[in-house]
């Protein structure tokens, strides 16, 4: 199983546009095999952070998402929200009894 976080820092300008434009990729992820959850949550007490967490069968379903439509037009126009470089970090899981 691979776990990713990615943080956004978000342009508090631009929050509204982010949110409109990440939700259809959020819609489209959880839809893709090997997805197990795809998830924004916004952070406690720091305005304008949000972190994505994301779960997967394995690498090849990630593999088959960074390649997707949806994903790679919301990559291609997300630094236009941050105002800090996305923070990203992968896992290696399991489940545990």
């Amino acid at each position: 199983m691979i776990i990713i976080h990615a943080t956004f820092h978000i342009n508090p300008a631009k929050e509204a546009d982010f949110l409109n434009g990440i939700t259809p990729v959020i819609t489209a992820s959880q839809a893709e095999e090997g997805n197990i959850s795809y998830d924004l949550h916004k952070a406690v007490g720091q305005e304008n952070v949000y972190t994505m967490v994301e779960v997967w069968t394995g690498q090849d379903a990630v593999a088959l998402h960074n390649k997707s439509a949806h994903f790679t037009a919301f990559a291609a126009t997300a630094a236009e929200y941050l105002t800090a470089p996305l923070n990203l970090k992968a896992f290696e899981g399991q489940v545990l009894s």
